[in-house]
């Protein structure tokens, strides 16, 4: 029995779409839960779109999200020759043929078509004429000899029998008149030399992958197993695009979502395992399989990958969390101060409270890493005269203790709760704006506390004046 061997093959026109990366995980997890081999495979045979950005950027995104493949990324382009000589053979032996159609003359069977409203098919004009016949002066495309008669089934892992009449499959181009290889062509021959046993990949590729059977069963090659996956969708059911927002994995990077966080969403969505929610990545690749993938399209929810990345911040290692926090810090924002980390570190027990994001972590630690705290305007009018006198009282009388601890500055709150005859509210707000530049943010002894006694003088002093 082969090994199993599943690839990606994402052409680099564009960033790497979230669609296409639950394709690349789920070869990867079914790859890994049979021990076998996952491959990237960078299909680049369009010369115009592809750009070497979009292969970075492809071959980082699945680096960061934990999909990491076997050995080097396959190049496509550097196999065109091979993928000529299979389409030369395939003519030799009466599976293809040249076609002689001029560009007008199929945008006119396009036309006809479109006045009928039917789906246009080659009308497979050049398919039994001799050479004899040929015009001297056009250079042909090379067209696959397509079934005419009868049927074929595809025996799909996800999808079950698909199956289609083989009238309805044209006499598709695999060499086009430049002599350059086409998508159907190029993938049949790099899965087979890369001996990929397991293709799985959006159900958008139905009708390719019958067209690339019928060029394995031509060159007498053994047919890999398909599985095609329901596509994912936005909230309102249309298929989701490049052109939506979050459709890239820069989108999610960007606003703070932790990879392991996007990979267990990705993972859930449109397959299941019995009712489990939350798995590592040993129990992806453990529990992993075809059969609990969904034939429906998945919704791609935003609120459930925030639900999903706040699950990850709260029950994850504070060390970790905070070198996550860290590189988000220095990828997209500025860098932690070095003598601000320390503090930063001992505050993430509460820092991590409520926050969706690591964005949201940053944004509840800005009054540790700001030196000069920047006044909300509205919130700075609630600094009046009372305000003041309660901010002067709480400076002079934490000055008395060596120590802020939440048991320490309790009693100083109370005092002034009384002494004022307000609530706690009426004391914590004018101290938490005059210490972070806000009334929202963490709770007043996690502020004070984590502030430290120095810092906490300095910014009560600012303010009195």
């Amino acid at each position: 029995m082969k090994k199993v061997a599943t690839r990606f093959a994402p052409s680099p026109t564009g960033p790497l779409h979230i669609g296409g990366v639950r394709t690349a995980l789920f070869n990867w997890l079914y790859s890994k839960s049979k021990n076998g081999s996952f491959y990237l495979r960078i299909e680049d045979t369009d010369k115009e779109r592809s750009k070497d950005v979009y292969k970075e950027q492809i071959i980082k995104s699945l680096k960061w999200i934990g999909v990491e493949n076997d050995g080097d990324e396959y190049i496509q382009s550097k196999k065109i020759d091979d993928h000529i000589k299979v389409a030369n053979k395939l003519l030799k032996n009466g599976h293809a043929y040249k076609c002689y159609c001029t560009n007008e003359e199929i945008e006119e069977q396009k036309k006809r078509a479109k006045q009928k409203k039917i789906p246009y098919i080659y009308d497979r004009k050049w398919r039994d004429k001799s050479e004899t016949e040929a015009p001297k002066d056009i250079k042909p495309t090379i067209r696959f000899k397509s079934k005419i008669d009868g049927s074929s089934v595809l025996k799909d892992l996800v999808q079950g029998d698909v199956k289609i009449d083989n009238n309805t499959i044209e006499d598709f181009i695999i060499l086009r008149n430049d002599g350059s290889p086409t998508y159907n062509l190029s993938a049949s021959v790099d899965d087979h030399q890369m001996d990929i046993t397991h293709i799985i990949r959006g159900d958008d590729h139905k009708i390719n992958t019958f067209k690339q059977m019928q060029i394995y069963l031509a060159m007498k090659w053994e047919l890999p197993t398909f599985a095609h996956i329901p596509l994912i969708h936005t909230t309102e059911g249309k298929k989701l695009s490049k052109r939506d927002k979050a459709s890239t994995l820069d989108d999610y990077s960007t606003i703070g979502i932790i990879p392991e966080a996007l990979r267990n969403y990705l993972l859930r969505l449109g397959w299941s395992y019995k009712d489990k929610e939350i798995f590592t990545k040993e129990e992806s690749i453990k529990y992993f399989n075809l059969e609990g993938i969904g034939k429906s399209p998945s919704k791609l929810d935003m609120s459930r990958i925030l639900s999903m990345n706040e699950h990850y911040i709260k029950n994850m290692n504070e060390n970790d969390l905070y070198n996550q926090l860290s590189k988000y810090c220095e990828s997209y924002k500025s860098k932690i101060p070095n003598e601000k980390s320390e503090k930063i570190k001992k505050s993430l027990s509460f820092l991590k409270n409520k926050a969706k994001s690591l964005e949201d972590i940053l944004h509840n630690s800005k009054y540790i890493i700001d030196d000069v705290i920047n006044f909300n305007k509205e919130d700075s009018k609630l600094i009046d005269d009372n305000a003041k006198k309660i901010i002067s009282e709480f400076s002079i009388s934490i000055s008395k203790i060596d120590r802020l601890e939440r048991n320490t500055l309790e009693p100083i709150i109370n005092d002034l709760i009384k002494s004022h005859n307000t609530n706690f509210k009426g004391i914590g707000q004018p101290l938490r704006i005059t210490l972070t530049g806000s009334k929202f943010g963490p709770g007043i002894y996690d502020i004070i506390t984590s502030l430290g006694k120095e810092e906490v003088q300095k910014r009560l002093a600012a303010k009195i004046v």
